[in-house]
């Protein structure tokens, strides 16, 4: 998929490999997004510039009432954020949705920001909260609105040149509830039919101002200004809160595609307006947060740089490995081909089904979206390595016992997602079991086992 691998170890580098390029190269950080594009032959590249080891750039931090992240924050930071769950309620339901934990582990917001499609979760609440982007190139910075970011469907106005640096935007005052809705197919991995986000301020009852914004149905996020308009110095009755509803439709002008109709379309965003105006009408929406989101990713820090002579030098399941010639292929496929650990299976290869689940320094990741020199200097644990020498690993022996194995191809990474949510919770309740086993498609659709068997460690633990 790519010839060239490049890692720089500063933001410097960074920027004058950008230059170098001249827009032929692309970047990569949780290589979420990209890898499906490159997979698909969507903007095909000979180079890649990893940026995963300016670690500058991993940080989500509260100053002077504006939150900042930086450019490698993960979906994960923000939902882990005790700033972020108290002043930006609506981004951080929208982090949650985004994906399935083994994307959030590694997904980067700037990553979700810059692919710029429509339907991506983070962008509607980010522009209904006035966020904007800190853009950064060998020339200087500049920084612009996210209002005024995207061109279109995919387009930005991000440089070949640059790289966004930092998000921020102010954090929510108390006078503000803010909300987001999201209608998708799935539980997890789902791309959104519709989302909206709702950022209101309410003074004495009545809303002064209305920031109301609307996916799905538009070449970008747009705003529903004919409802802000109408919002304002308003009180929130049910009877205001279903003609805000009426009036939602009056500002998009959705199409038909495969998720749905854009009749279905208008129809549904006139309930999902409504539907959360109500909600906002009975005070500030407080989040049903829990104090510890699953994660799935424990023990994580920094991987020590170095950088890649053509040689991968990595761990696996407690022994050290070298691969010469695995820099042009993904985790998944190094480990199957170079490590012969074929016990990783290969499902959908774009991060959809979670059959790839493995650990990398102690993160649960969907290792055919992992390029395999980011394996470099980490550790990796597959299901080959949960097992203590003859003895089964506990989940193991319950998937037996439970009789959850069925055909067996998608639980090596059933087991993976589950074990590790059992490091991190000794005693998950079934709500947490199936967050963790979200992102994990069994075809023979016997789930009801695989939840009793995580269910009975957590039991008896």
């Amino acid at each position: 998929m790519w010839q060239n691998y490049l890692q720089p170890s500063s933001l410097e580098e960074t920027l004058s490999l950008l230059q170098e390029q001249g827009g032929q190269a692309r970047l990569i950080a949780g290589g979420t997004d990209v890898l499906v594009e490159l997979q698909r032959g969507i903007h095909p590249t000979a180079t890649l510039i990893d940026i995963s080891a300016l670690h500058d750039l991993k940080y989500v931090r509260y100053e002077n009432g504006w939150l900042h992240l930086g450019g490698l924050a993960t979906h994960n930071d923000v939902v882990a954020s005790p700033a972020c769950v108290q002043y930006a309620p609506p981004f951080v339901q929208a982090c949650w949705e985004v994906g399935a934990p083994q994307i959030r582990t590694r997904a980067t917001v700037a990553g979700n920001l810059v692919t710029a499609s429509p339907a991506n979760d983070t962008i509607t609440p980010l522009l209904a909260l006035g966020a904007e982007a800190v853009l950064t190139s060998s020339q200087g910075e500049r920084v612009v609105p996210l209002r005024d970011f995207y061109l279109g469907v995919r387009r930005t106005v991000l440089q070949p040149n640059e790289l966004l640096r930092e998000l921020r935007f102010p954090a929510m005052t108390t006078q503000q509830r803010g909300l987001f809705l999201k209608l998708g197919l799935r539980r997890a991995q789902a791309i959104s039919v519709i989302n909206v986000a709702f950022v209101l301020t309410v003074v004495d009852g009545y809303v002064s101002d209305a920031q109301i914004t609307l996916g799905c149905l538009a070449p970008t996020i747009v705003h529903a200004a004919t409802v802000e308009a109408y919002l304002r110095g308003k009180q929130l009755s049910d009877s205001i809160c279903r003609q805000a509803g009426q009036r939602a439709k009056e500002d998009v002008r959705p199409i038909d595609d495969i998720r749905g109709s854009g009749t279905y379309r208008r129809a549904t965003l006139a309930n999902l307006v409504m539907h959360g105006l109500q909600r906002l009408a009975v005070g500030p929406e407080k989040m049903a947060w829990a104090e510890r989101p699953v994660l799935l990713e424990t023990g994580n820090s920094p991987v020590e740089h170095s950088k890649l002579d053509g040689t991968i030098m990595t761990t696996i399941n407690g022994k050290p490995y070298r691969f010469a010639h695995a820099q042009h292929k993904t985790l998944l496929t190094m480990l199957r081909e170079d490590a012969h650990l074929t016990g990783t299976k290969e499902g959908c290869a774009e991060g959809e089904c979670g059959a790839c689940t493995v650990w990398l320094n102690g993160q649960a990741v969907m290792s055919c979206l992992v390029p395999a020199p980011q394996a470099h200097n980490a550790t990796i644990t597959t299901i080959e390595g949960l097992a203590k020498g003859t003895a089964l690993h506990p989940l193991q022996q319950a998937f037996i016992d439970c009789a959850a194995v069925q055909c067996g191809y998608c639980i090596p990474g059933m087991i993976m997602a589950g074990a590790k949510l059992l490091t991190e919770y000794a005693h998950p309740d079934l709500e947490q079991v199936r967050t963790a086993l979200s992102g994990n498609i069994c075809r023979c659709t016997g789930y009801r086992k695989i939840l009793d068997a995580v269910m009975k460690i957590g039991n008896q633990a």
